[in-house]
């Protein structure tokens, strides 16, 4: 069905899903001949009343009126867009509104940003990348200096009679409760209201999570201590310190925010890079197309106007910019970006062409055949943004610890309160508020909100000194739960790009000469290869030769002479194309071919002269990091977009499991989504645009460094030094972090598990008290240190075997 909306914000009056013929010359008429002296604007069809000063532009003898500075920009960008009824006939929705989602519990679906009311995790775009700046970062960056701001000088005041300065002596002891209360307030009312918001969905859904923690740890602190601080009387005289002034807990309050605020601004930070990979994939289509119209006009339009059925001009160097097939033209397309592959692929009259791709040579004219969301561009990019979206984050663990600990700590409380009003001396009325209020203060989560974090940041400095870059810290725990590696070829195994590897004489030609009419050969070709043979027979120190009469011959090979020498290279069709017998270099090629080269016969003046060989070389260091690797437990696979022959002949050489060839990038992810539906665990190892998809779906994704910026935002872990050796390293570090996050996981539950009982007067018939709120708040300290002192031996570990 079509509809028509009538809106001047979006620069849309018709949008056609079903799109039918459009009467171009009564467009044309709407916008040019006035009716009671209004015409149409042709952008959004607004009525235009003319002599009233706006916008008008000339174009092809016509004069077109607009109603604001915005349409005529817009049209003087693209007219024939709006005058040839594209504009009514392009295929899109209307514009919707940005959804947003939940990376842990993915059914929580709204417009716009908010928090989620199962986890209070902040949601995230379904597309990957959020329109304009990320406000929630902005407040709770500015929440976080508040919060820090508040929390140095408190600190201050209370710790600075345990390292000797006479700090509250000076002040007096009065002035210093006050100067607390006035430093926490705002803190705890203003900046952590988010904290309490996300705590109070918790209890109302009963979702009871970190957040349910956090507000009844630090509500319980504050309100305690302001109540201590202006009524110290009503506590029994036993628990006031001399001068008749009760501990109080407003530094832990305020510390505990600051440090989930620090958390908070690290995992908003962290989860806005996720969107640089959509970012730089987007980036990879051109912003405009040359487009040529009927009348053979041509001009730059915006990419958001091509419709299917446009004729594009692509030109040398240039991106093609939507999937087409070519219609006039030949050339050779760098298509590494889907196969991942360093050879440009020729393309010609009939052959298809994908957005995003890299036109190296000749010019074209292309027909687009797909556009917008059908692109396959932008099928890489929903992959991509889906597979983020479905890694489960790290918090979730706290979150599952919380939702029994919250519970058994205010039951707890609650016990601890009814047997002192009913057991309790008297005022047993203040005994039980002491004795529950104790319990929710000495269970705020202070190790525990430190546990994890100090452990990733420790492990990711280590890291970064032996060139394993951590982005994504879920990544890092994972690590050590992973057994399978899914691995592309070039790049990752292999330099990525073809060199020179043998040279083959036959007959009596010398090498050097065969190699200069080679070189003077090659230096007139277009074919992908012929820059790698140039270059390595310069390195050999060889000049050129010079060449007249230069002919390529397609699919096959080139052609030329060198003073009176005809020289020919190619395969083995070009040569039956020369008439050169070349039977007696067959055996030698396939043997080369089986290597996983390309090899290319050389003929002078009809005769067979020699054999040059071209391949992508291993990297030094690959064969004994998956020695290394295996011996650590993982299978090996290769998925590559290169042929059958060459990706059997690089895993023969390295020992590798299993090899998938000829994959596209959803291929790539589908092998990914495979192994996990097996029970696997996937790590998968890339660098170009065409892994993304998979790096993004594995439980790890591992860029490497010298790769494309896609692989890298795409990836949790980065290899700086681009070898697999990393993996091994980044392995060792994951095993070593997340024992390390259980030993303090330990430290903080073994605190509260003696804490809280004691907290809550078990040791009263003993000892005759309760516990000192000094102790609660020097056990609590202890508990911080612990972790802390325990993460960062993480400095020294041991990375290499």
């Amino acid at each position: 069905m079509d509809h028509q909306t009538h809106t001047h914000d979006d620069g849309h009056c018709t949008h056609h899903h079903d799109a039918p013929a459009v009467d171009t010359d009564a467009l044309f008429q709407a916008a040019t001949v006035p009716v009671d002296g209004k015409v149409k604007d042709p952008v959004c069809c607004m009525d235009v009343t003319l002599g009233k000063g706006k916008p008008s532009l000339s174009y092809k003898g016509s004069e077109f009126h607009f109603c604001s500075t915005g349409c005529h920009d817009k049209f003087e960008r693209d007219p024939f867009f709006y005058l040839s009824g594209n504009k009514a006939r392009q295929n899109k929705a209307a514009p919707k509104n940005a959804m947003y989602t939940c990376p842990m519990d993915p059914e929580i679906i709204q417009e716009g940003p908010g928090t989620c009311p199962i986890c209070g995790m902040a949601l995230e775009p379904m597309d990957g990348v959020a329109e304009g700046p990320n406000h929630e970062l902005i407040d709770f960056t500015r929440r976080l200096w508040v919060s820090a701001g508040a929390a140095i000088p408190l600190l201050v005041l209370t710790m600075a009679p345990m390292l000797g300065l006479p700090v509250r002596e000076w002040l007096g002891e009065t002035l210093t409760l006050y100067l607390e209360f006035a430093l926490a307030t705002p803190v705890v009312i203003w900046a952590a209201r988010p904290f309490f918001h996300r705590g109070w969905t918790s209890v109302k859904t009963w979702n009871l999570n970190m957040w349910t923690l956090i507000m009844i740890g630090v509500g319980s602190a504050y309100l305690y201590s302001t109540v201590a601080t202006f009524l110290p009387g009503l506590f029994p005289a036993g628990l006031q310190m001399p001068g008749g002034h009760m501990p109080v807990y407003f530094e832990a309050a305020v510390v505990i925010i600051a440090l989930v605020f620090v958390g908070q601004v690290l995992e908003l930070r962290a989860r806005e890079r996720t969107g640089d990979a959509i970012r730089a994939l987007l980036d990879l289509a051109p912003k405009t197309a040359r487009r040529i119209t009927p009348d053979g006009d041509e001009y730059d339009a915006p990419l958001e106007n091509i419709v299917e059925g446009d004729r594009l001009r692509v030109r040398p160097g240039e991106a093609i910019p939507v999937d087409s097939v070519v219609i006039e033209g030949r050339t050779a397309v760098d298509e590494s970006m889907l196969t991942g592959e360093p050879l440009a692929v020729e393309k010609g009259e009939g052959d298809e062409v994908t957005g995003g791709t890299l036109n190296k040579n000749g010019s074209l004219v292309v027909r687009a055949a797909r556009v917008g969301d059908e692109t396959k561009l932008a099928r890489i990019v929903a992959m991509v943004s889906a597979a983020q979206r479905s890694r489960a984050p790290i918090q979730g663990l706290a979150n599952r610890v919380a939702s029994y600990f919250v519970p058994t700590v205010v039951l707890v409380a609650v016990i601890a309160f009814v047997t002192w009003m009913l057991i309790g001396p008297d005022p047993a009325f203040v005994f039980a508020i002491v004795s529950a209020v104790s319990v929710l203060i000495i269970a705020c989560p202070c190790a525990l909100g430190l546990a994890t974090p100090m452990s990733i940041m420790t492990a990711t400095g280590r890291g970064a000194q032996a060139g394993v870059l951590i982005k994504d810290a879920e990544a890092l725990e994972r690590m050590a739960k992973v057994d399978v590696l899914v691995v592309d070829k070039t790049g990752t195994l292999t330099e990525g790009k073809p060199v020179l590897t043998d040279v083959v004489c036959f007959g009596s030609t010398g090498e050097s000469e065969m190699l200069a009419l080679v070189r003077g050969l090659e230096a007139g070709s277009e074919h992908p290869l012929a820059e790698a043979i140039v270059e390595g027979i310069a390195d050999r120190d060889i000049a050129a030769a010079p060449v007249m009469d230069f002919e390529s011959v397609t699919g096959k090979g080139v052609a030329g002479t060198s003073g009176t020498q005809r020289i020919a290279l190619g395969n083995a069709a070009m040569m039956d194309v020369a008439g050169v017998d070349h039977s007696a270099a067959n055996e030698q090629a396939d043997a080369l071919r089986s290597q996983g080269k390309t090899a290319m016969f050389v003929a002078i003046d009809g005769e067979l002269a020699g054999l040059v060989a071209v391949a992508d070389p291993i990297k030094p260091t690959t064969k004994d990091a998956i020695s290394a690797l295996h011996r650590a437990g993982l299978t090996i696979i290769m998925a590559t977009g290169d042929n059958e022959t060459t990706a059997r002949a690089v895993a023969s050489q390295l020992g590798i499991d299993d090899v998938r060839a000829g994959v596209l990038p959803e291929d790539k992810k589908a092998l990914v989504d495979e192994l996990h539906r097996a029970g696997h665990k996937v790590a998968m190892a890339g660098d170009g645009v065409n892994d993304a998809p998979a790096l993004a779906a594995a439980e790890v994704g591992i860029a490497m460094g010298t790769g494309a910026d896609v692989a890298v935002e795409s990836a949790g872990i980065t290899l700086l030094k681009g070898d697999l050796g990393g993996i091994l390293r980044a392995r060792t570090l994951s095993e070593a972090t997340l024992r390390n996050i259980k030993q303090n996981l330990f430290f903080a539950f073994a605190y509260n598990s003696v804490g809280v009982p004691i907290a809550a007067g078990l040791l009263y018939p003993i000892t005759g008290t309760l516990l000192s709120p000094m102790i609660a708040a020097a056990a609590m300290s202890l508990s911080s240190v612990s972790v802390i002192s325990n993460a960062l031996r993480l400095r020294r570990v041991k990375l290499d075997a």
